[in-house]
């Protein structure tokens, strides 16, 4: 089978820069290689890992230059050789970390997840890397069940919007934090809103929840965390997924994580009956490439199955075409925003 030229229009991250910093670029594509192919994005997003990988504090970052994106939903346009050619023309979802702000990309077929062909790929871009991140966070890391309450700190971001909702579908209470400005949101899919930036945040929580709570959803880490563990009452989880309160620091990016990796590891020590896990979307990758990708696989279609039938409602916050991907990082960094940025090819 003989595979045409693919010409590539990429978003290029060439160091620590501001948004208006990002270039773009043309260029044509090798052939995909064995077990590889061609994917056309049709979807991609900004998450809160693009904007620390501007500022150079993500944990495992590429060196610059480099084009971010950590996911994508797209069409097959080319497979390499011994590639099923039956993937050309299907719809796949796919984690990819960087290389995503691309119009075309080179993937392993061996990543590829279904999307089915009823859900709109911009609705399917907010629930790969989020969705994935908040079912297993649910209900492989913490293991909450029907009655229990959780926290979720930043309730109306990418992963906090689709937490909350696969949290409340499962018949658990939710105390959500953010801005005053999403509260009647977060009042309307059934979680009790709190504003994050209230000096008495965590005396607030507790007047809601006296007894503590089961689980506590923690994306911010920083001296705060120490706050999130108290929240917790005998037997509950802290789950920390991300260290954005390090954001603008300057530094080494690996200290923060490897500070609250520490903390983490003595409070399980402790023996008071909760316990606290930092949750990487890619542990088990190196170990067990196989076995990761099949859970990633599995999951992501339990979560395409809810927003199939309705259960769960993605949540976009604005939609920019590839060419204006600084406006769009802009305004994901903006803070103003409920749900997940997204980037199609053209608007």
């Amino acid at each position: 089978m003989t595979i045409t030229a693919t010409t590539a229009t990429e978003i290029v991250l060439p160091g620590k820069v501001e948004p208006e910093g990002l270039q773009l670029r043309t260029q044509e594509l090798p052939a995909p290689g064995k077990g590889q192919v061609v994917l056309r994005m049709e979807a991609t997003g900004v998450c809160f890992a693009e904007q620390q990988m501007r500022r150079g504090k993500y944990y495992d970052q590429p060196p610059f230059p480099f084009v971010p994106g950590y996911d994508l939903v797209g069409t097959v346009t080319a497979a390499g050789p011994e590639t099923d050619s039956a993937l050309v023309g299907r719809r796949f979802a796919a984690i990819t970390k960087t290389g995503s702000w691309a119009s075309h990309l080179i993937v392993d077929a061996a990543d590829l997840m279904p999307v089915p062909d009823g859900i709109d790929a911009a609705a399917a871009e907010t629930v790969i890397v989020n969705g994935v991140t908040a079912w297993q966070m649910l209900y492989r890391t913490a293991e909450v069940r029907t009655g229990q309450t959780i926290v979720v700190l930043g309730a109306n971001g990418g992963v906090g919007s689709t937490l909350v909702q696969l949290a409340r579908h499962a018949g658990i209470t939710v105390i959500g934090t953010a801005s005053p400005r999403h509260h009647d949101t977060l009042r309307s899919l059934g979680v009790t809103p709190v504003d994050y930036r209230d000096p008495d945040l965590y005396a607030r929580i507790r007047d809601i929840a006296p007894d503590g709570v089961d689980a506590v959803f923690d994306h911010v880490g920083g001296p705060a965390i120490e706050d999130s563990w108290q929240l917790l009452r005998r037997g509950g989880t802290l789950v920390s997924y991300g260290t954005a309160a390090s954001k603008d620091e300057e530094g080494n990016s690996q200290l923060p994580v490897l500070k609250l990796f520490a903390r983490l590891n003595a409070w399980n020590a402790l023996p008071n009956g909760r316990s606290a896990h930092f949750y990487n979307l890619w542990a088990g990758k190196r170990r067990c490439r196989k076995t990761w990708q099949q859970r990633m696989t599995d999951d992501l279609t339990q979560v395409l199955d809810l927003v199939g039938d309705g259960t769960l409602t993605p949540q976009i916050a604005a939609t920019f075409s590839l060419a204006d991907t600084v406006e769009a990082l802009r305004l994901a960094e903006s803070r103003t925003v409920a749900g997940k940025v997204v980037i199609v090819p053209e608007v």
